[in-house]
């Protein structure tokens, strides 16, 4: 099963609940710049957020689960992150950070702590994620948290909110 929990420095990762839904809402999902690279348009009404919560929630918690990024101090929402376990070896990732909080190393402190307890489970070798090639904070994120750039997928992934077709992508991985 994927943890409950995971605590860092300055963030508590905890599961998505549906009490998140107005604060993700507000936080970072109607914002078009911060949607700019993730595979859903930005929420057009706090509505859209609970959807996505109520998807969250129906996701078994030994294959997928969506954690709540807050800030340890007051318990604000920064943003999100999501782990899917598709085979037993693998781990995949995606996160999402509100406008306010880029470039303080938020991110990276989250994964970083995943990739730590990813590597503490006997049964994964492998962590890996995409980004768009665009993406370079998503790629910096991952590479300051120890992943390496293995591959460029070419039209991987159809970003909406920048183009209808697929989009190349980076693949990071880290492998024991």
């Amino acid at each position: 099963m994927l943890p409950e929990f995971f605590q860092t420095t300055r963030l508590n990762l905890r599961p998505i609940a549906p009490s998140d839904a107005g604060s993700i809402f507000t936080a970072y999902a109607q914002d078009a710049e911060v949607t700019r690279f993730l595979i859903w348009p930005p929420h057009q009404t706090p509505a859209d957020a609970q959807v996505f919560v109520d998807h969250c929630l129906t996701q078994s918690p030994y294959h997928t689960r969506t954690y709540a990024l807050r800030r340890r101090t007051d318990d604000t929402l920064l943003g999100a992150l999501e782990l899917r376990r598709p085979l037993q070896h693998r781990l995949e990732f995606g996160y999402v950070l509100a406008r306010p909080f880029w470039s303080q190393g938020l991110m990276t402190e989250a994964l970083s702590a995943v990739v730590t307890w990813a590597f503490d489970q006997p049964a994964i070798f492998r962590i890996s994620a995409v980004c768009d090639i665009e993406n370079t904070g998503s790629a910096r994120v991952m590479e300051k948290s120890g992943l390496v750039r293995e591959a460029t997928l070419r039209r991987w992934l159809v970003h909406p909110n920048i183009a209808s077709e697929p989009r190349d992508c980076f693949l990071y991985a880290r492998t024991r």
